[in-house]
């Protein structure tokens, strides 16, 4: 029998140093994932191997069983929603569940058998389930959601200036730690729907599917095949396939775009010229009479003007077509940093609640959501 493993107090930024290789050119997508499923772990030892980059955090034997009682007999009123690996419930570990486990709820991800094989090395915030046929990851629950959900739903209220400026600030910490990792890794496919957010908004990245390990020695660049999201993906990188920590940057820069404007990054309802958002709004950011018509209307003027300015040139700077020109990550977070509102001046967010949306489509490969039966 296999065993399920949890890993307590999860951190924003321990990543694993084995984001997912590209396939080779001989194999389809299909030949590669089955090979990647034969690698699963199944005991202790390839776990912990798996699992090194992170072994100061203790790990937890869980049963099968115990993640019944956690997601309520995985209960369809539970669902959170699918994706490529399979369905997503809504769970909670309790006290009782066993002596020593602390409450908390958690997002549980449940591979759905020979129909999927995307997922299996994605890093984990919590847990991970293998026993006989079930393969479990378990996430520690992010309950308001993606920033997608949050600036473009029509629910819910419009994010203030203060949240969307801590959102970019935790966002750029994240991909900022991944690229001054020891072994570097660029994230690939940063957009607003991979960042989830807690009660109190604090950012966290995830789906690390696309990742991939960064140029080391005197390479300057890695090159991939073209995949991650159209309208995030930088431009340098869909002409070449060279990969490198700028090409993130770029895509970050979109993702500030769309906090300052409200708009998402490939908009097909509006007129043609804007429909793609960083070439529409690019030569706009640094024309400051232009800039405030473009800032997203819902926040009624209630913003800094020279936060806006200072944001809106970041973007700009970002979104250079010369990625040697653009700035680094850590660059990014010192430039943000200022933009802090301190907790005591924010407004205080009415009650939410929390909307599931499809994903956007990818570059090259599109994986078919799973059905929830």
């Amino acid at each position: 029998m296999g065993n399920c493993w949890c890993k307590w107090e999860p951190s924003v930024y321990i990543v694993s140093s084995n984001p997912k290789s590209e396939s080779p050119k001989d194999e389809s997508p299909s030949e590669k994932a089955k090979k990647e499923y034969s690698k699963l772990p199944s005991n202790p030892e390839e776990v912990e191997d798996l699992r090194r980059d992170s072994a100061a955090n203790p790990l937890i034997a869980f049963t099968y069983d115990e993640l019944r009682i956690i997601t309520a007999n995985f209960r369809q009123d539970r669902v959170l929603g699918g994706g490529g690996f399979g369905c997503v419930y809504k769970g909670f570990i309790s006290e009782d569940l066993r002596e020593g486990l602390q409450p908390v709820p958690v997002a549980v991800k449940v591979h759905d058998g020979d129909n999927s094989y995307q997922g299996h090395r994605e890093w984990l915030l919590i847990g991970y389930c293998c026993e006989d046929e079930h393969r479990v990851l378990i996430y520690e629950f992010m309950a308001r959601g993606s920033v997608e959900n949050n600036l473009f739903s029509k629910v819910l209220l419009p994010l203030p200036w203060s949240i969307r400026m801590k959102i970019a600030f935790g966002a750029a910490k994240g991909l900022a730690f991944l690229h001054e990792a020891e072994k570097p890794v660029i994230y690939r496919d940063f957009k607003t729907s991979n960042i989830l957010l807690d009660t109190d908004y604090n950012a966290k990245l995830s789906d690390f599917g696309l990742a991939k390990d960064g140029p080391e020695g005197d390479k300057s660049h890695v090159s991939t095949r073209i995949m991650g999201t159209y309208g995030y993906a930088a431009p340098e990188y869909i002409m070449t396939g060279h990969l490198t920590p700028r090409s993130d940057v770029y895509s970050f820069g979109v993702v500030l775009l769309e906090i300052l404007t409200g708009r998402k990054s490939l908009d097909k309802s509006r007129p043609a010229r804007e429909q793609n958002l960083a070439d529409w709004a690019l030569p706009l950011l640094k024309e400051k009479k232009k800039l405030l018509n473009i800032i997203d209307p819902r926040l009624e003027g209630d913003y800094p003007v020279k936060g806006v300015h200072k944001a809106a040139m970041l973007a700009y700077h970002c979104l250079n077509h010369n990625p040697k020109a653009r700035p680094l990550m850590r660059d990014i977070v010192d430039s943000l940093e200022p933009l802090q509102v301190l907790p005591d001046e924010a407004p205080t967010p009415k009650n939410f609640v929390t909307v599931v949306t499809p994903e956007e489509p990818k570059a090259e490969i599109q994986t078919k959501d799973s059905q929830c039966n």
